[in-house]
C-alpha cells in the first residue's frame, strides 16, 4: 500500500482533496446550519426541509449537462470552474439576506459541491485505474470520511468562538488558497492505467443511452439510493433527533468521528475484496448493516446507541463509497464514464432531496422520525434482495461474455 501511495500520491491526493472539500455541499455540514437559518428566516422544519429539497432537486437536474463537462474539457478547467463557484456558494450560504438567497446558495452547494467535486475525483480515478481501480478508489473516497471526522467539530469550534457564519467563511477561503491550486496541479498530468484489466476492458465501453435502457441498471439503483437516502436523512434531523431522545448537544458532532472512522476502515477492506473478487460479485452485502442501523435508530434511545447506529452506518458507507466508484466502469467501461455518472449521481441527489423534504414533511404532519426510520430499514432490505439477483445477472452475464470473446454486449433496444 505504501508503495502504491509513493508512486501515485499526485493523483491519489488531488482525488482526496476533492472529496474532502465536496464536504461543504454535502448535507452533514449544511444541517449544522439549519436552525440558524430557519430562525433567521422565519422558516419551519418542514419549510426548510422542502427549500432544501427543491434546490437538491435542482442541481440533480442540472448535473447530467454541467457533468459532462469532464468528458469534454481537460479536467484542469473543470476544477477551474467549479471550486471558484463553490466557494462564492459557501460566502452566500453565510450571509443570505433571504429565502431566495438562501435557495440559491443550497443549490450552488449541492451542486458544486456534493455533485461536482466528488463527479470530478471518482470519474478521473476511475478512468486512471484498472487492475488497481478498488485500491485507488478506496483512498480517494477517504476524503469523504475525514471531511465527516473533521468538520462537524472544526465548524461548531468556529461558531462557538466567531459565530456561525465564520465557518462558512473560512470554507471559502479554504477553497480557494489551498483545494484549487492542489485540485489544478494534481490532474494537469495524465495517468495511462496498466493491468490485465486494460485488457479486459479494450472493446467499446456503453454510451449513456444504452446504459440508460440495461434493465440491470435500473435495478441496481433500488440498491444504490439507499446509503444517500438513509444517511442524508438522519443527518438532516439530527437536531430533531437529539430533542426527541434528550442527548447532549454534542454527542452527535462526536458520533461522527466513530462513523468516519469506521468508514476508513471498510472502505480500504472493499477496495481489497473488489481488486480481488471484482465489484459486482461483492455488491448486495452493504446493505445489510444499513437497515440494521436504521431498525436501531428508530428503537433505541440511549445514547450510546447513537455510536452503534453510526458504527453500522460506517461499515455500510465504507463499503458503498469504494463500490459505486468501482462499480460502473466495470459494467459499463470507461470511455463515456463522465457521462454515464452525470446521469447516475443526479438519482442519488434526488434521493438526498427525498429524505428531508418528505420525512420534514411527514414530522410536520405528526409521524415520528423513529417511525421513518424504521421504514428505511424495511427498504434497505429489498434493495439487499434485488442487488442479490442483479449481481448474480451481472455475473452471469460478464461470464457470457467472455466464454464468447465478446468485450461488450448488445444493448437492449432503446424505445
Amino acid at each position: 500500500m505504501l508503495d502504491f501511495l509513493k508512486r501515485n500520491a499526485r493523483w491519489i491526493g488531488g482525488g482526496f482533496v476533492l472529496t474532502l472539500f465536496s464536504s461543504f455541499g454535502q448535507t452533514f455540514f449544511i444541517s449544522a446550519s439549519a436552525n440558524e437559518w430557519q430562525a433567521s428566516l422565519g422558516l419551519s422544519t418542514g419549510g426548510f426541509g422542502q427549500l432544501y429539497m427543491v434546490a437538491t432537486l435542482a442541481s440533480a437536474v442540472s448535473l447530467p449537462f454541467v457533468g459532462r463537462l469532464v468528458d469534454i474539457w481537460p479536467i484542469p478547467r473543470v476544477i477551474a470552474l467549479t471550486i471558484p463557484t463553490l466557494a462564492l456558494a459557501t460566502l452566500l450560504a453565510a450571509g443570505a439576506p433571504s429565502v431566495a438567497a438562501l435557495a440559491i446558495a443550497l443549490y450552488l452547494l449541492r451542486l458544486f459541491g456534493q455533485g461536482m467535486m466528488t463527479h470530478i475525483a471518482l470519474t478521473t480515478i476511475g478512468r486512471f485505474y484498472a487492475a488497481q481501480r478498488g485500491r485507488a478508489i478506496s483512498l480517494v473516497v477517504l476524503g469523504h470520511q475525514t471531511g465527516e471526522a473533521l468538520l462537524p467539530l472544526t465548524f461548531t469550534a468556529f461558531a462557538l468562538s466567531f459565530g456561525w457564519q465564520s465557518g462558512w467563511i473560512a470554507g471559502a477561503v479554504s477553497l480557494m488558497l489551498f483545494a484549487l491550486p492542489v485540485g489544478v496541479w494534481a490532474f494537469s498530468t495524465k495517468r495511462q492505467p496498466k493491468g490485465q484489466a486494460d485488457v479486459m476492458q479494450g472493446g467499446p465501453s456503453w454510451t449513456r443511452q444504452e446504459v440508460m435502457a440495461d434493465p440491470l441498471f435500473w435495478a441496481l439503483l433500488i440498491g444504490v439510493l439507499a446509503p444517500p437516502l438513509v444517511g442524508t436523512t438522519l443527518f438532516f434531523h439530527q437536531d430533531t433527533l437529539t430533542t426527541l431522545r434528550e442527548w447532549p448537544p454534542a454527542l452527535f458532532a462526536s458520533s461522527f468521528t466513530v462513523m468516519a472512522l469506521t468508514t476508513v476502515v471498510f472502505a480500504l477492506i472493499s477496495g481489497a475484496l473488489i481488486d480481488r473478487f471484482g465489484a459486482c460479485r461483492i455488491l448486495p452485502y452493504f446493505l445489510a448493516p444499513l437497515g440494521c442501523s436504521c431498525v436501531i435508530a428508530g428503537v433505541m434511545s440511549a445514547p450510546w446507541s447513537l455510536y452503534l447506529f453510526m458504527m453500522l452506518l460506517g461499515v455500510s458507507y465504507g463499503f458503498s463509497s469504494t463500490l459505486f466508484g468501482s462499480l460502473w466502469p466495470e459494467i459499463y467501461g470507461t470511455a463515456h464514464l463522465g457521462a454515464i455518472r452525470s446521469a447516475l449521481v443526479p438519482f442519488m441527489v434526488v434521493a438526498t432531496a427525498i429524505g428531508p423534504g418528505l420525512t420534514g414533511t411527514l414530522i410536520d404532519f405528526g409521524i415520528g422520525l423513529p417511525a421513518q426510520l424504521i421504514a428505511l430499514g424495511g427498504y434497505c432490505g429489498i434493495g439487499l434482495i434485488t442487488l442479490t439477483f442483479a449481481s448474480r445477472a451481472l455475473t452471469q452475464r460478464a461470464a457470457r461474455l467472455a466464454a464468447a470473446g465478446a468485450a461488450h454486449p448488445a444493448p437492449p433496444p432503446i424505445g
